[in-house]
């Protein structure tokens, strides 16, 4: 994660406790809707926030990233998975490399707490720059399908297998 940095650098670190109304105004700001803020907290509730990670310029948060535990099984056998929901960048940082920055931490956090494999319901242009693809979650039975549903291995074949099923958690069904 960044060090220290001037006033306008852009740092990444872990969301601490006195964070969560600023992480809640980037969130509202980034999706213009409640939901994704409650999925947040619900997650948190549940004990399946893995990695949170905000981005601070100065004092200000700017961005903020959410990747939970996720039920994952391939063959019947368990992959230690997470869901990246959601990854939000406050409107006027938008473009400036927030989301980015925050994806490379993020995925560096979960390949060090050896986390095999991410699922993202996202953008498949901007979620392919990190190696996301719909080709890795295709086999993957899940409540979403198509090309928004796209996977990652942090292990190279972590998804392979014949039948895979992704269990979302119940927190997942207040999102739509």
């Amino acid at each position: 994660m960044a060090g220290p940095g001037r006033q306008n650098s852009l740092v990444i670190r872990e969301r601490r406790e006195g964070d969560d109304a600023a992480i809640r105004r980037v969130v509202d700001a980034a999706f213009g809707r409640p939901a994704e803020f409650r999925l947040v907290e619900a997650l948190r509730a549940a004990n399946l926030a893995a990695v949170e990670l905000v981005a601070t310029r100065g004092e200000e948060i700017v961005g903020h990233l959410l990747m939970s535990a996720l039920s994952v099984f391939i063959d019947d056998q368990p992959v230690p998975s997470l869901a990246l929901a959601p990854l939000s960048v406050r409107p006027q940082q938008q473009g400036q490399g927030v989301g980015t920055a925050l994806m490379e931490v993020g995925l560096d956090v979960a390949r060090a707490r050896q986390w095999d494999a991410i699922v993202v319901l996202g953008d498949p242009e901007y979620y392919a720059r990190f190696g996301f693809t719909t080709e890795a979650a295709e086999h993957l039975e899940s409540p979403y399908s198509g090309e928004s549903f796209l996977a990652l291995e942090l292990v190279e074949g972590a998804l392979d297998g014949d039948d895979g099923i992704v269990v979302y958690p119940p927190a997942f069904g207040g999102v739509g």
